[in-house]
């Protein structure tokens, strides 16, 4: 059955969209089913976010092999502008993506994003240096690669994540944290890799072989995926609701102050990923510390996150998730001037690192209950393509040209603290993004 009514999807107002919470126990059956829901989620979460990190953590080595007739400056904005490239596809992506899986359902949609996942991140691992090709055919060659993960990632957090809540029986915030969780399995992964080859290898190995390593590892991670969740069953929630001809219209017609809301809210949680990814170029470039010196920091504030997120989602799941990303984005915006002030007047890897595991809880704290205030934004009907327009809107505006951003930001004003300041009055616009959404459509 169709529809296109878009008065099924209760937007614009009114009470909260998700569904009642159960009032008995989950069945064991339906534990089963929503932690294998949280594998099949996590196994190409991590894949997407593994790419993405490892691409940024050797941004420095990627800069003069593929852009080696500039400066270092240029280079490196050159590196940064090409993985920005990707995040303006993305909402393509999830447009494409998101409105399939809430046509066709979840489960066809997770196992494309994952097959296309593995083709970007092959692509990196063989891709041909300046030296071999040229200038020119190995930054399109990088430009390509970039493209195709950054379409394929597009679908991949509204889609999983729709698949996560909609599998749980309850504790949606929790269940929905995992999302978040495996990225931080994923950022203390790919800083392990940066930190044990920027150690262990020359200067030329590193340069000639060793950046491809955790490329060809991350493929290794995508037939995993696939075969896992290609055997999934579909959610009982997507089965049961009503299906739109168009839930990509629905959204962009009757649902805009929601995607919008969805972009503002996941602001702060997406530069707060990032600025811990660039702070292996910081470390280098600015603090001139040894090459090795953010990934440290990077395992640590992966750890914090991979450990520390699912409880910030029963947390959400009692109080309510905006009521956590208020606190959490108030303590971001209060505390980030203070810590780049900290890390600028002491450079040591010590500071650095505490500066990152600092980075890294407040992220877990504002971003961990993201999902739940989604999954609450957004009715089943447009619940994907909404969750993955609205969060690669936002993490295009506000992620994806960070490492650019601040690259620039210190370049023009001479001052190495300069990127605190655009990441305060981004904490600032998240904390009113929330406050609206819970007083404009009701979510906890």
């Amino acid at each position: 059955m169709t529809s296109t009514d878009p008065s099924t999807q209760h937007a614009g107002s009114g009470p909260r969209t998700a569904p009642d919470p159960v009032t008995h126990p989950p069945t064991a059956a339906q534990v089963a089913r929503a932690r294998k829901a949280v594998i099949a989620s996590s196994v190409g979460n991590a894949l997407e976010w593994f790419d993405i990190i490892v691409y940024s953590s050797f941004a420095v080595v990627i800069s003069e092999l593929f852009f080696p007739d500039v400066s270092g400056f240029a280079a490196l904005m050159f590196t940064f502008l090409t993985f920005a490239v990707s995040y303006v596809v993305r909402p393509v992506g999830a447009a494409v993506i998101g409105n399939w899986a809430d046509r066709r359902g979840r489960k066809q949609a997770l196992s494309f994003t994952i097959l296309m996942m593995m083709l970007g991140t092959g692509l990196m691992a063989v891709a041909p240096t300046a030296a071999v090709i040229g200038p020119v055919a190995a930054g399109l060659w990088l430009l390509v690669s970039r493209l195709i993960q950054g379409f394929s990632a597009g679908g991949e957090f509204g889609t999983a994540t729709t698949f996560l809540v909609e599998s749980a029986p309850d504790r949606k915030a929790f269940y929905g944290s995992w999302q978040v969780a495996t990225q931080g399995g994923a950022l203390l992964l790919a800083s392990g890799f940066g930190l044990a080859l920027t150690t262990a290898l020359s200067k030329d190995s590193l340069y000639t072989w060793g950046w491809r390593v955790p490329f060809f590892f991350g493929m290794l991670i995508g037939p995993i995926g696939y075969y896992i969740r290609s055997r999934m069953d579909e959610t009982e929630e997507f089965t049961a609701a009503v299906k739109l001809d168009s839930p990509l219209r629905t959204a962009l017609t009757s649902n805009v102050t929601r995607l919008l809301t969805a972009a503002g809210a996941v602001a702060l949680a997406s530069l707060s990923v990032y600025l811990i990814l660039y702070m292996p170029t910081f470390a280098v470039k600015s603090l001139g510390l040894p090459s090795y010196a953010g990934f440290l920091g990077g395992i640590i504030a992966g750890a914090v996150t991979l450990v520390g997120t699912p409880f910030i989602g029963r947390l959400a799941d009692r109080v309510g998730p905006g009521r956590v990303m208020l606190v959490a984005a108030a303590a971001a915006a209060v505390l980030a001037w203070p810590l780049f002030q900290l890390v600028v007047a002491v450079p040591t890897l010590a500071v650095l690192t505490i500066v990152q595991v600092v980075f890294g809880t407040l992220m877990a704290a504002y971003f961990g209950p993201l999902p739940g205030l989604y999954a609450e934004l957004f009715p089943a009907n447009v619940r994907t393509t909404g969750m993955a327009v609205g969060y690669n809107v936002g993490v295009l505006v506000f992620g994806g040209f960070t490492g650019a951003i601040f690259t620039y930001l210190i370049q023009a004003t001479g001052s190495k603290t300069a990127p605190s300041v655009y990441f305060v009055i981004i904490a600032a616009l998240s904390f009113v993004t929330v406050f609206l959404a819970r007083r404009r459509f009701g979510v906890r």
